[in-house]
């Protein structure tokens, strides 16, 4: 392969690791929301309690989510310059 340019195996590395950064994210973002947003469908809570929880619920599942996957690529990247 030319110098400086990725061989094929590195790409699908890229790829593998890329997914395995979307997948374990959105199952996070699952999980948390789902922890949250449990006593609002168990339960008979009041509208704005549940409406809390639910608004709660997704804003933390997302930020899971995107932080996971965010430290998954940057762990990707410090590998992949280390050389590893």
């Amino acid at each position: 392969m030319d110098r400086g340019r990725e061989s094929r195996w590195e790409k699908d590395a890229a790829t593998v690791e890329i997914m395995y950064a979307l997948v374990s994210g959105g199952v996070l973002a699952l999980l948390v929301f789902g922890a949250i947003v449990t006593p609002a469908l168990m339960w008979n809570l009041p509208r704005s309690v549940s409406l809390t929880l639910l608004t709660t619920g997704g804003c933390l599942g997302a930020l899971a989510g995107i932080v996971r996957i965010v430290n998954v690529l940057r762990e990707h990247g410090r590998q992949r310059r280390a050389g590893r």
